[in-house]
């Protein structure tokens, strides 16, 4: 596989991000963490059969395997694995990793634009939420290339690594893929300074209205 990052957009200009202070919160981190074992487990067991159904129909539609797995940073740049459910063809990526382009992306499969759209594609990473690698509500992981990347010009990209990412966050739910490094940061960053158990309620269900309006998926 080509290790060269490939953009979709041009840098205008550079941004700097102020250095963010993540204060400690012991009663809110128990919940929380206790709120994402409960939920995922739950949801897990309520879903087996349709995700069982969904891989599928993933392993008939297209070569590859159901699953897709892929390195990210997660909490203070721990390298993590995350799984989601294969959209893309398997040589996806032959010409170096790129930002997804949305619903013009020739690489996802049709199948997988369908997931995308829904964000059905990542609902394996409920497994991922159960190890503790990600919460429910957080900054998105992304790769550790992406990071490079965006640090020559979002410089302080890297401070949304302070907290653990999740399946859905702030900056999900206003805009999700649609926003550019620089705006995703600012998200993020007003997600990590304003954290409670109220807030991530609220994205919780912001999330669901943003999976049926299908608004910032790609």
């Amino acid at each position: 596989m080509n290790n060269s990052v490939i953009m979709p957009f041009e840098v205008e200009k550079e941004y700097f991000v102020d250095p963010v202070e993540v204060k400690k919160k012991p009663v809110y981190d128990f919940f929380k963490r206790t709120f994402d074992i409960v939920a995922s487990v739950f949801a897990m067991i309520v879903l087996a059969i349709p995700m069982l159904i969904v891989g599928i129909v993933v392993k008939c539609t297209s070569k590859g395997p159901v699953i897709f797995k892929q390195e990210r940073l997660g909490l203070n740049g721990k390298k993590i694995v995350v799984y989601k459910y294969r959209t893309m063809y398997i040589d996806a990526e032959k010409d170096g990793a790129q930002w997804s382009k949305g619903d013009v992306d020739e690489r996802i499969t049709p199948f997988g634009l369908k997931l995308r759209c829904t964000r059905v594609d990542e609902l394996p990473q409920l497994w991922n939420i159960l190890k503790g690698d990600l919460s429910i509500v957080g900054p998105r992981p992304e790769r550790e290339c992406f990071y490079e990347e965006f640090e020559k010009y979002v410089h302080g990209f890297s401070e949304r690594l302070k907290v653990k990412p999740g399946l859905t966050g702030l900056a999900q739910v206003n805009g999700g893929y649609t926003l550019k490094p620089e705006e995703k940061i600012v998200y993020d960053v007003e997600y990590i300074k304003n954290r409670s158990f109220l807030n991530d309620i609220k994205i919780i269900f912001r999330t669901v209205s943003v999976v049926f309006s299908h608004d910032g998926a790609k």
